[in-house]
C-alpha cells in the first residue's frame, strides 16, 4: 500500500475486488475511497505529467520534481536526442558544428523523473487522463503542456522533396541545417534569397540571422560582388520592436540587401532552382525568382494532438492565462513555451522566464491559492548581423524594449556574439535544463540600480 497524492490510501486493486473486500470488512479503508480514486486504479499515475522533452518541457520536470519528490512526476517525450536549437543559425553558417546541439534526452531528464518514451495520441482534461502509445492511459493531478512547435514544410509545394536538390537550405531542422551551411559555401554567382513565411514562427529573428552570416562570409570569400541578396518576408515590417527595427534597417542599407515586404513562399521548384512567392497584398499575384542559394523558414504551427483538443483554442495552441500560464478553462493544467497562444515571440529566453512565473504558479495551485506572480511577456532575439556581431533585442508583451544591461543593446556588438555563441548555451545546458534559471530578471534591477 502507498499514500497517493489524494491523500488516500491506494492499493492498486480493481473496483470489483474492492467491493467484495468491503462486504468481509478488510482493506475497507482503501476501499472506500475508491468512489473518488478508483478511475485511477488501473491506470499509470503521477503527481505531475509533463508532455514533450524540449526545452519547456525539461526545464519543468526538474522544477517539479524539486517540488513534489521523485517517483511523483513522468515526462512523455518520444526523441532520443535533444537539440540546442538556438545554436542552428550558427551552424548553417559554418561558426559550429551540428553535434555541438546534441545530448542524449536520457542524460537531461532528472534522476527521479520517469520518461515515457511515447507520442501523445489525446488529452481527457475532465477525466485528468492523457492517451499515448499502445492506447495506454496515464493520468495526473497536474499537467504541463510542452509540446513545441510543428514545422510545416509540407505547405510549400515542393517541398520537403525539393531539400535532395542543392543550392537549399533551412536551419530550422536537424536534417536540413547543414545544407544550408553546403549552399553558402558553393556559392557561385547570382541570388540569395531568405524566406519569412506567413504563420507563428519559432525565433522570428532567425530567417535573417542567416542573411546576415551568409552576407558577411561572402564578403570574407570575395563573392560579394557577385551575388544579390533578398530578403522576402511575408510580415511588413523586418522586425516587431521599432528599435531594433531602424538598428536592422540601417545594417540592411549598408549591406546592400533588398527586402520584399509581405511577400510569401508559396512553391519551390529545385530542379529549376526557382521560387515562388506570392504576394499577400495583392491575392493572386506571384513572382518567380531564380537563385543561386534558397534558405527556407518553414511554416509552423500547432502539434497536430493540439489541434481541436479541448485543451487548445480556435487556433490549436494551448490556451492559457497570459500573465500565469495556468489553462483558462482547467486549473490543474498549464501550459510553457511554442506550443502556448502566449502573444510574444517562442524563443528559448521566453521559456526561461516564463519557466520562473509557472513554477510560483503551480506551487500557489497546489496550496489552493491564486497565482499571484505574473509573465510580463519577457523574451529574447540575439540578432546575429555577422561572425562577431550581435544586436541583442529583450522585449516585453507590448513590443517595448526590456533590456537587461544598462548599455544601448539596439547597436551591435562583439560582447553579446560571446554571448550567445559560448555564454547561452552554457547556461541552457546547466542551469536552464536543470531548472535554475528562471530569466534575467533579477540580474536586470540589479544592474539597473540608481540608473532611472
Amino acid at each position: 500500500m502507498k499514500m497517493s497524492a489524494f491523500g488516500v490510501i491506494s492499493c492498486g486493486i480493481h473496483a470489483h475486488q474492492c467491493a467484495q473486500l468491503l462486504r468481509i470488512g478488510v482493506h475497507g479503508g482503501a476501499c472506500r475511497s475508491l468512489h473518488v480514486t478508483g478511475r485511477y486504479a488501473a491506470k499509470e499515475y503521477y503527481d505531475v505529467v509533463v508532455v514533450g522533452g524540449g526545452a519547456g518541457g525539461i526545464t519543468m520536470s526538474a522544477r517539479m520534481k524539486r517540488k513534489v519528490g521523485a517517483g511523483k512526476v513522468a515526462i512523455i517525450e518520444p526523441s532520443e536526442t535533444h537539440y540546442y536549437q538556438p545554436i542552428w543559425t550558427l551552424v548553417g553558417g559554418g561558426a559550429k558544428k551540428l553535434a555541438s546541439s546534441a545530448r542524449p534526452t536520457e542524460s537531461l531528464i532528472p534522476s527521479g523523473v520517469k520518461w515515457i518514451k511515447s507520442e501523445v495520441k489525446s488529452f481527457d482534461p475532465d477525466k485528468n487522463t492523457i492517451r499515448i502509445n499502445d492506447d495506454k492511459e496515464i493520468s495526473y493531478k497536474y499537467l504541463i503542456i510542452a509540446l513545441g512547435i510543428k514545422l510545416q514544410y509540407e505547405k510549400i509545394k515542393g517541398l520537403p522533396e525539393g531539400f535532395n536538390y542543392p543550392k537549399i537550405g533551412s536551419n530550422y531542422s536537424v536534417k536540413t541545417v547543414e545544407k544550408t551551411w553546403k549552399a553558402l559555401q558553393d556559392f557561385k554567382k547570382g541570388n540569395a534569397v531568405f524566406t519569412f513565411p506567413n504563420t507563428p514562427v519559432k525565433c522570428a529573428g532567425a530567417p535573417q540571422k542567416i542573411m546576415y552570416l551568409s552576407e558577411a562570409y561572402l564578403r570574407k570569400t570575395g563573392k560579394r560582388s557577385d551575388a544579390n541578396f533578398i530578403f522576402n518576408t511575408s510580415l511588413g515590417v523586418i522586425f516587431g520592436v521599432k528599435k531594433y527595427a531602424d538598428a536592422l534597417l540601417e545594417i540592411i542599407k549598408e549591406r546592400n540587401i533588398q527586402v520584399n515586404y509581405r511577400h510569401n513562399l508559396i512553391e519551390v521548384r529545385a530542379d529549376k532552382r526557382e521560387a515562388v512567392f506570392e504576394n499577400l497584398d495583392k491575392p493572386g499575384e506571384t513572382k518567380v525568382l531564380e537563385y543561386e542559394m534558397l534558405h527556407v523558414t518553414p511554416p509552423m504551427g500547432p502539434p497536430d494532438v493540439l489541434v481541436n483538443s479541448p485543451v487548445a483554442d480556435a487556433g490549436g495552441w494551448v490556451d492559457v492565462d497570459k500573465e500565469t500560464l495556468q489553462h483558462k478553462k482547467y486549473p490543474n493544467v498549464f501550459g510553457i513555451g511554442d506550443c502556448t497562444n502566449l502573444p510574444t515571440s517562442k524563443t528559448a529566453a521566453a521559456i526561461a522566464a516564463q519557466s520562473a512565473v509557472l513554477d510560483k504558479t503551480i506551487s500557489l495551485v497546489m496550496k489552493n491559492q491564486r497565482p499571484s506572480m505574473k509573465y510580463d511577456g519577457y523574451t529574447s532575439c540575439p540578432l546575429v548581423t555577422g561572425y562577431n556581431k550581435v544586436i541583442l533585442a529583450e522585449f516585453d508583451y507590448n513590443a517595448q524594449p526590456l533590456e537587461t544591461f544598462p548599455i544601448d543593446q539596439g547597436k551591435e556588438r562583439r560582447t553579446m556574439y560571446h554571448m550567445k555563441a559560448d555564454m547561452m548555451p552554457f547556461l541552457y545546458w546547466h542551469m536552464l535544463l536543470k531548472g535554475y534559471w528562471g530569466g534575467p530578471a533579477p540580474f536586470r534591477k540589479l544592474l539597473h540600480l540608481g540608473l532611472k
